[in-house]
């Protein structure tokens, strides 16, 4: 199984970039593809079109998002994989942590590209427009 990490910073704070994420408007502004997704533990969601499914696990309210993640590239018989997004409050911007395991094999470096070309340069984007 394949993992990663990724930091990142954007120029708003954790509590508004925690609830962007978890809003389904917000969450399909700032990627552009269209997102169904809330702050309910145990809820499903889908985003990027549908090209991305998951659970919501864990919330910690502007702090931390633990969830079950699958795309449609992933083999059938392949088991979900967990992502962490994990936020820090730093001097006026926040810190974004994204750990991303249980990644089937051969598949983490796709998607550790495309966590920066599909979500962090639009998101940096979108929240310096704000």
């Amino acid at each position: 199984m394949d993992s990663f990490e990724l930091t990142f910073d954007f120029p708003v704070s954790s509590s508004l970039l925690y609830y962007s994420w978890l809003d389904s408007e917000s969450h399909s502004a700032f990627t552009g593809g269209t997102a169904a997704i809330e702050s309910i533990l145990g809820s499903r969601f889908t985003t990027w079109d549908g090209y991305i499914t998951g659970v919501i696990l864990e919330l910690s309210e502007g702090k931390r998002i633990l969830q079950k993640w699958r795309t449609t590239e992933f083999p059938e018989d392949s088991e979900d994989s967990f992502l962490e997004i994990s936020l820090e409050d730093m001097n006026g911007s926040c810190r974004l942590k994204l750990k991303h395991w249980d990644i089937p094999d051969g598949q983490g470096e796709q998607y550790k590209s495309g966590w920066n070309d599909h979500y962090f340069q639009p998101m940096l984007k979108y929240f310096s427009k704000l």
